[in-house]
């Protein structure tokens, strides 16, 4: 098993600046170490580096204002004000600057300076299929894509510290939220219902809390790029929809142990988990490639459900995890053509060969489906 060259690029233009996020382990250091070879780098995640700034962050403008080239600060919601001195750096020397980080929460509750669109937003996700060799399905079912635990050889223990380190690091450490069992335990109840509707009283119930703490629950997840939020699809014309989102966590292999699931090809729990991981390709597209196409997925209030719809094209996208699809399962997507202006549907499953089941249905091969997607044939 190998990783190619990432597919995230920034290509940052003289005197532009950006922020990259995404979670920890998702490849932002090694990234940058390999492709931004020349840049200055300020790490925040060492201990005596961490303490010089954030007794005085003024120290960023000292040491750096004649400074040529760019500079990087990684884990840049470490010390917020910091970001002060970023802004002066930029309007009054012109310099550039990439800020990373794990968690925008501190960031954006604190009110920091978020440099008032003087930079771009750039998030990096998990491992693509396009950026690995040797892809084994229902292994990555167990390790997930993020970078170390899809090389391990033993991505279970690798998972295991990961999301220890997680409650350890992001979640204690930020001051997140003071009851770390009852966060534990919402984030397995979270893995179990990831895809489905959120129903945040059931939810509250399974982890004893109240609903509004889950509420704060989903909002830490999202801040720290462990999961989003799916909207519903609002187009229907002669439908009443549904109005509540969706919750997928951010690695289908950091789902599954949560949930304490191993999916293997045909069962109930592979279909889940298989939907997930063509989620999370369509997420990794949408942040590299087209940032502004919407993900969004349909539902009736009578249950009729499409898993995904896309972007100004409005492709349908129906996902089985079987290797034969038939008549019954193109049902929904009969009902959506029928009802809004969608242009195209397909069924993305574990078939050999792509096939025409109707005049705007078809079947793809689920490998043929994601290399079609980063050819831009789909959005």
């Amino acid at each position: 098993m190998k990783i190619k060259k990432r597919l995230f690029e920034l290509n940052l233009p003289h005197g532009k600046s950006a922020f990259l996020w995404g979670p920890r382990k998702v490849g932002k250091t090694y990234w940058i170490s390999h492709t931004l070879s020349g840049a200055e780098i300020i790490d925040l995640l060492k201990t005596d580096t961490l303490a010089e700034y954030i007794s005085r962050p003024a120290l960023l403008r000292e040491r750096y204002q004649n400074h040529q080239g760019l500079i990087v600060i990684d884990e840049v919601q470490k010390i917020p004000p910091i970001l002060d001195e970023v802004h002066w750096l930029i309007e009054n020397k012109g310099m550039s600057f990439l800020l990373t980080g794990s968690s925008a929460r501190k960031v954006r509750r604190g009110h920091a300076n978020l440099l008032g669109g003087r930079a771009w937003r750039r998030t990096m996700t998990p491992l693509s299929y396009m950026e690995v060799t040797d892809f084994n399905l229902e292994r990555i079912m167990v390790s997930g894509l993020l970078p170390p635990h899809y090389l391990s050889i033993n991505p279970i223990e690798d998972l295991r510290s990961y999301i220890a380190d997680y409650l350890k690091e992001e979640v204690i450490a930020e001051a997140l939220t003071q009851n770390i069992p009852a966060f534990n335990e919402f984030l397995r109840v979270a893995a179990i219902t990831s895809s489905e509707l959120i129903n945040y009283v059931n939810i509250a119930r399974e982890t004893g809390v109240s609903h509004k703490v889950v509420r704060i629950y989903f909002d830490i997840l999202e801040d720290t790029y462990l999961g989003f939020r799916i909207p519903p699809w609002k187009k229907s014309k002669n439908r009443r929809m549904i109005a509540t989102e969706k919750f997928y966590l951010f690695d289908v292999g950091v789902a599954n142990y949560l949930a304490r699931r191993q999916p293997k090809i045909g069962s109930q729990e592979f279909g889940k988990a298989f939907e997930h991981f063509i989620l999370m390709e369509l997420k990794a597209y949408q942040s590299y490639r087209n940032p502004d196409m919407p993900v969004t997925f349909w539902r009736t209030s009578t249950g009729r459900e499409v898993d995904f719809i896309l972007g100004e094209k409005e492709l349908a996208i129906e996902i089985k995890g079987s290797s034969r699809i038939h008549e019954g399962d193109i049902g929904a997507l009969q009902a959506l053509l029928d009802d809004g202006p969608v242009k195209k549907c397909c069924i993305i499953c574990l078939e050999k060969q792509p096939r025409q089941l109707t005049k705007n249905i078809e079947a793809i091969p689920w490998q043929m489906f994601i290399e079609r997607l980063w050819h831009g044939e789909f959005g």
